[in-house]
């Protein structure tokens, strides 16, 4: 197997792209992207720091990521593990990517962009649930924006319910950490266990 180390060895096997691929990048959050955002429960986000790329997951109900004007969001920082990958990348390396995914949709939305991490008690405030704040917001700036298409996930039969995996298919996530890990002292927790513990962490 040959390494491709450059962009026109790249070139040499892919074709140029064209027509809605090249296209469909806007700069601003119009209406479509706008109801996009508003019915996803769930967005990836990727960072890039001096140690490498991160990426990480943010889900809550939908319209938990409110559109503060047409070329800003912001994304509540629910409790987490406090690792602060993510964050730690923005505060040396701005730049941001962002994909949302609706469950049953197989388009997703894009946003690349650059970040700030902020805790203004008016912009919290807009993200209470039940009396609680988050510590803090990911404020992210429109670059450039655009729709994937459906492959990946059509694919991938993500959302099929017949493609569905049951849960025993894998040991429990403290078996697993202990075997990737080494770590000894892991606790043993049944899933069961642990679904009722994030349940009272969740917000």
């Amino acid at each position: 197997m040959a390494r491709i180390e450059t962009e026109q060895q790249l070139r040499d096997i892919y074709a140029e792209p064209k027509g809605r691929a090249v296209t469909k990048v806007f700069h601003r959050l119009e209406e479509h992207s706008r109801r996009f955002i508003s019915l996803s429960p769930f967005v990836m986000i990727a960072t890039q720091g001096p140690d490498g790329a991160d990426v990480s997951p943010k889900g809550d109900l939908p319209g938990f990521i409110q559109v503060l004007d047409d070329v800003t969001v912001a994304i509540p920082d629910r409790p987490g593990n406090n690792r602060l990958d993510g964050y730690a990348n923005i505060l040396k390396n701005p730049a941001v990517g962002l994909i949302f995914l609706i469950p049953g949709i197989n388009e997703t939305f894009r946003i690349n962009g650059t970040g700030e991490i902020r805790d203004d008690a008016d912009l919290l405030a807009k993200f209470e649930v039940s009396g609680k704040l988050p510590k803090s917001c990911l404020v992210v700036t429109v670059q450039e924006a655009f729709m994937h298409c459906a492959k990946a996930f059509m694919r991938s039969r993500l959302w099929d319910p017949e493609a569905r995996v049951p849960r025993d298919a894998l040991p429990t996530a403290a078996e697993m950490m202990r075997g990737q890990t080494g770590d000894q002292s892991i606790a043993d927790e049944s899933t069961e266990a642990a679904v009722a513990r994030y349940k009272k962490e969740l917000f």
